[in-house]
Formats: C-alpha cells, sequence, structure tokens
C-alpha cells in the first residue's frame, strides 16, 4: 500500500520542480523552449494523477469510516497511539494528493500562459519583420 503513496509524492515532486524551472526568469533560464515542449509532452501523462488521486480520496475515505473509534474508556494506550497515528496518516496523504492535484493544475496553467507568450512573440517579430 506504500507504492502508491510513493507514486504519488513523486509525481507531486516532479510537478513542483518543473513548475520552478518553468517559473524562472527568461533571462536565467535559455532552455526555456525546451523545458516548455518538454512539459506540454508530459501534461497528458501527468493528467493519471487525477483519477488516482481521486481514487486514493476515496480510499482515505473508507478507511476513515471503517475505522474504530477509540474512546478513553475502551481503548488501551496502544490503540489509542494506533488510532491517532492512522489519523495523522490520513491527514498527511490527503494533503499529498491535494498538493498533487494542486501542482498538476499549476503546471498546465503556466504551461499554456508560457506557449500563448510565446506564440504572441512570434506574432510581433512577424510583424516587426513585415515593417
Amino acid at each position: 500500500m506504500a507504492l502508491e503513496w510513493v507514486v504519488i509524492g513523486y509525481a507531486a515532486g516532479a510537478e513542483a520542480i518543473m513548475l520552478i524551472l518553468l517559473t524562472l526568469p527568461q533571462s536565467i533560464n535559455p532552455l526555456r523552449k525546451g523545458l516548455i515542449s518538454a512539459t506540454k509532452a508530459l501534461l497528458k501523462p501527468f493528467l493519471s494523477v487525477v483519477p488516482f488521486g481521486l481514487f486514493l480520496i476515496m480510499d482515505i475515505n473508507w478507511k476513515y469510516r471503517t475505522r474504530l473509534t477509540c474512546s478513553s474508556d475502551n481503548c488501551s494506550p496502544i490503540d489509542y497511539l494506533r488510532h491517532e497515528k492512522s489519523i495523522l496518516k490520513s491527514q498527511r496523504n490527503a494533503i499529498l494528493i491535494a498538493a498533487a492535484l494542486l501542482f498538476y493544475w499549476l503546471l498546465y496553467s503556466v504551461t499554456k500562459l508560457l506557449d500563448r507568450i510565446d506564440e504572441l512573440d512570434q506574432r510581433i517579430q512577424k510583424l516587426k519583420n513585415q515593417d
């Protein structure tokens, strides 16, 4: 079960790194055009993060609903710690899923924006060359 969290964690990390590289100023980042084309090519495979994240959210919800509740009277200290650890892991995993989905949306938006900016720059150059 830990493999799915590793996969979504790596996907969120890769999305964050690409987002950071895309948002660097153009003077610092001379490879921007290649990075934009590589990111556009990776957007479709990274789209699998969305249904995978939704599946993991359903998994967290199912675990939450079927978890034993631990009140102070019927739990030993070990059971109480196990219950608290389970809650913390569920919260951590929900934050990881939200981060992966947010990073995908930001990466998609930034890539489309930079693609549009490049397209407009090419139009400006074409109009300058015609004059």
